[in-house]
């Protein structure tokens, strides 16, 4: 959180910097009129979960014995093909399909044998992601914008282990499922910096999963969660030509 607070922060600085500049001769004078353009995404992301706790008092559950499940965050990185309609000078429609790397970690503090005993489980996605986003751009300063995103996407896990047989009694095989499909908001910001042959971007977004993807296979490790949902905070860098 502190890093997002930073980084919000500098683009406040460089957004307050860029519209006190004195006007200067434009980069790409005719780059908003062209109704289509394309380019490319590189990015990192840091991913998580919203983890909702199953009611002790649910009677599907076999196991009471985890006493903590604690999200471990972890990085990763995007690739993605960016597709952009213009509506007109301030909103455009874009299409960004990319392919996320992305792990997260579910640690949990379990009570065994009147003992605590730690059980981490990493879990690895590769993710096809299919994003539909609405961007609002200011009007332009020189070489400079600054504008908000928001949307929605569809994702496809390639890595996801929905239909692994679970069936091991030791609790250092079992593996955490997640299902294949999620869908998810997304909401950010960012700026454009107009450069003499291409457009770059600096974008800070997050998304939040709409939907439970937590296979429920009545493992010690399913049982005590009811809902876990995916976050994912990405920091891009766009070059559009």
């Amino acid at each position: 959180m502190k890093k997002i607070i930073s980084i919000s922060v500098l683009f406040l600085l460089v957004s307050q910097l860029a519209f006190s500049q004195k006007k200067k001769v434009e980069n790409l004078p005719e780059f908003d009129v062209k109704r289509i353009h394309f380019g490319f995404v590189l990015a990192g992301n840091s991913a998580s979960f919203s983890v909702f706790r199953a009611s002790p008092f649910n009677e599907s559950i076999i196991s009471d014995t985890v006493r903590n499940i604690v999200v471990d965050k972890q990085s990763g990185f995007n690739l993605g093909i960016i597709s952009s309609l213009n509506l007109n000078q301030y909103f455009s429609i874009r299409f960004i399909p990319s392919i996320i790397f992305t792990q997260r970690n579910l640690e949990y503090t379990v009570l065994q044998n009147k003992k605590e005993e730690v059980y981490i489980k990493p879990i690895e996605s590769t993710l096809l992601d299919f994003p539909i986003l609405l961007k609002y751009k200011s009007a332009r300063v020189n070489n400079f914008a600054a504008y908000v995103i928001g949307g929605a996407k569809y994702s496809y896990d390639l890595a996801s282990e929905q239909n692994t047989d679970n069936i091991s009694t030791n609790p250092k095989d079992i593996i955490v499922k997640l299902y294949k499909h999620d869908i998810a908001g997304e909401i950010g910001f960012g700026t454009d910096y107009y450069l003499p042959y291409f457009k770059f971007g600096i974008e800070l977004k997050m998304s939040y999963g709409l939907r439970n993807v937590m296979v429920k296979d009545k493992t010690m490790f399913s049982n005590p969660i009811d809902d876990l949902r995916s976050k994912l905070f990405t920091l891009s860098f766009t070059f559009e030509g």
